[in-house]
């Protein structure tokens, strides 16, 4: 047998060069670069290794922040279909446990990254060492144990010949479509140096192919019957439909069957917003003709969606005695949701096969008219949302989108995750191309936007990539920016001032907490932050980080900042303030409900007032069973 002598590091980087996946014939690199921040846990191991490789083998992308690095990967893997990921390595103890935040984001969005955290001496020469956390009752424990239940593999690389068998099982994890998310290899210090014999078969290439599994014939029958007896049919389209790249399949089963599709905020631009059958977001961020459509619908098809809070209204929306439910997914627990028909199979294998069972299928013409009409009385709420009586007026949130939307081009991304816009977006925002959308709604991390910007410009430079955040979301993670500026990553960021957190105080508000902490002021004399706003400067502060900073003070001035910043060839960044916390919106009103349960007992009228609605909303909710 033909050996090559590696350290365990060196031989994880070539093994990792080495990976592809394999779909419709196309190939890509499974790990395609990394990302990383050295410390004493990692420097001498898997820096080294990646010095001694190249770039060519592995690239590398310097970082600021640990858990901005994992939201840098993600960005990039969903903007990837999920075909192609990133490793993120860090040092032992606090590099280690940043880690946490960014794995559950990608674990429960279901997009694959590779965390490479060092760990503590396996050989314990010195106990404890620098950033160990001590367990008086378990010797084997290290902070990276926070990261097995938010990882879909984990494990601990305790000896050179253990890494073979677990650099293998970690690929498999996230070349797999239904267990992808994050991939855990804890790395000892001390293993990462370690030189050892390595097979040269482990170095090969190796292909992962990308299955895309058909529905069973039994149940695909069943389906294609209970669509057929349908009266109201409703397709929902989740995120599943883009990782399969299933939106022509999708396209050709609406047009065919005139079957109206609305879309969770995975799911929104499965269909160009233009698209008869397109009928917006669902759920509590949804659009009024979406959420009629689901409270009379006889017939649900989920495709791809894992049927969140926000997409069910908290179990109230699907309201329709008899509704039944056909979901199409790729994984086996999220299609049997609802209490579903499941059709276990790949999103466009799926389509294609309803689509062929259902040909010469329509919905009923009456139908038809009813969800056109309310596209297009929603349309004109967008309209109305959008204009501005005033160009020499501050914006309200809801301008800031449209004056976006009027400049961005067709093939434009924009990246948001947390705060009031997911809310403002989904109801509004005309998507005009596949992967435009990219909102970060699993886990809705604040920080999450700039990071994740920066991954998707990195999988696809072609396209021109707005990061939109508030000022709460940016004073999360504005660190960044300094990666953009470093490696010349052209992003645009949209820096929405509205002194406060704005998401939070509105629902605040209403459940009865009557704002309460939401606001960026000065204490006042009762104690409470109520005072003058805070000076803070968002705009200095980026421009400090090295952005090119454009200030618009007026719906004016914003139209010419983003025309400017789209034009621009280097990360730019276009501030805007729209004024007090309680006015930012100016978007059409929720039109679906969440649970957020509200306090039993209180003494405050505007908590006991909430406390009546809450029961009055929570008396609809529905199991479906």
């Amino acid at each position: 047998m033909t050996t090559r002598r590696l350290t365990v590091a060196q031989a994880l980087v070539e093994f990792l060069a080495r990976q592809y996946t394999e779909r419709d014939g196309r190939r890509a690199r499974l790990v395609a670069a990394c990302w990383g921040i050295f410390g004493h846990g990692n420097v001498a191991g898997v820096g080294q290794a990646l010095l001694e490789s190249g770039p060519e083998a592995m690239p590398f992308h310097q970082g600021r922040n640990e858990q901005a690095m994992v939201h840098a990967a993600v960005g990039y893997a969903r903007q990837k279909d999920r075909l192609s990921a990133h490793a993120v390595t860090t040092s032992i103890g606090p590099g280690a446990t940043n880690l946490v935040t960014g794995a559950a984001l990608a674990t429960i969005n279901r997009l694959p990254v590779l965390l490479l955290p060092g760990d503590t001496f396996a050989t314990r020469p010195a106990d404890p060492v620098l950033q160990q956390l001590e367990h008086p009752g378990a010797g084997d424990v290290s902070v990276n144990d926070c990261l097995r239940p938010v990882s879909r593999y984990f494990d601990r690389v305790v000896r050179p010949e253990a890494l073979i068998p677990a650099a293998l099982q970690a690929m498999r994890v996230l070349a797999d479509p239904v267990e992808t998310g994050a991939v855990t290899l804890a790395l000892p210090q001390d293993v990462q140096t370690e030189a050892f014999d390595w097979p040269e078969e482990f170095f090969a290439d190796r292909v992962w192919h990308v299955r895309r599994p058909a529905p069973d014939p039994a149940e695909l029958a069943e389906a294609v019957r209970i669509v057929r007896a349908a009266r109201r049919p409703l397709l929902i389209a989740g995120g599943g439909v883009a990782h399969s790249g299933a939106e022509d399949a999708l396209r050709a089963l609406a047009d065919a069957t005139g079957i109206p599709v609305a879309s969770t905020q995975a799911g929104k631009g499965s269909l160009h917003h233009a698209h008869p059958a397109d009928v917006g977001g669902i759920g509590h961020t949804g659009t009024a003709v979406a959420n009629a459509l689901a409270r009379t619908a006889d017939v649900v098809i989920g495709v791809g969606t894992r049927y969140s809070d926000f997409t069910t209204a908290s179990a109230t929306l699907f309201a329709d005695p008899g509704v039944r439910f056909v979901n199409l997914n790729i994984a086996a627990f999220d299609a049997h949701k609802q209490a579903a028909l499941p059709l276990v199979a790949d999103a466009r294998a799926g389509l294609e096969a309803l689509a062929e069972g259902l040909a010469g299928h329509r919905v009923p013409a009456a139908y038809a008219d009813a969800y056109t009409a309310g596209k297009a009385e929603w349309e004109t709420q967008v309209q109305r949302a959008y204009d501005g009586a005033d160009a020499s007026l501050r914006p309200t949130q809801a301008q800031v989108i449209g004056a976006l939307d009027s400049v961005a081009g067709d093939t434009d991304v924009i990246v948001n995750a947390a705060g009031s816009l997911p809310g403002d977006l989904h109801k509004l925002w005309r998507a005009r191309s596949r992967r435009q959308y990219h909102l970060e709604y699993g886990y809705s991390c604040m920080g999450y936007e700039i990071p994740a910007a920066i991954g998707v410009a990195l999988a696809a430079p072609e396209r021109q990539v707005w990061a939109l955040v508030g000022d709460g979301t940016y004073l999360m993670m504005p660190t960044e920016l300094v990666t953009a500026v470093q490696e010349g990553i052209n992003i645009k960021v949209v820096l929405v001032q509205n002194h406060g957190y704005a998401s939070i105080g509105g629902l605040s508000e209403a459940v009865g907490a009557e704002r309460f902490g939401t606001d960026y002021r000065f204490r006042a004399p009762d104690g409470t932050y109520t005072g003058d706003p805070l000076p803070v400067d968002l705009a200095a502060n980026a421009a400090s980080l090295g952005m090119s900073v454009l200030r618009a003070g007026n719906i004016g001035e914003l139209h010419d900042a983003l025309a400017e910043a789209r034009a621009a060839e280097r990360p730019t960044c276009v501030y805007v303030e729209t004024g007090t916390a309680d006015t930012v919106s100016g978007a059409p009103p929720a039109q679906a409900w969440w649970d957020v349960p509200v306090a039993e007992t209180a003494t405050r009228p505007a908590a006991v007032k909430a406390r009546a609605e809450y029961a009055r909303q929570a008396g609809d909710r529905r199991r479906h069973l």
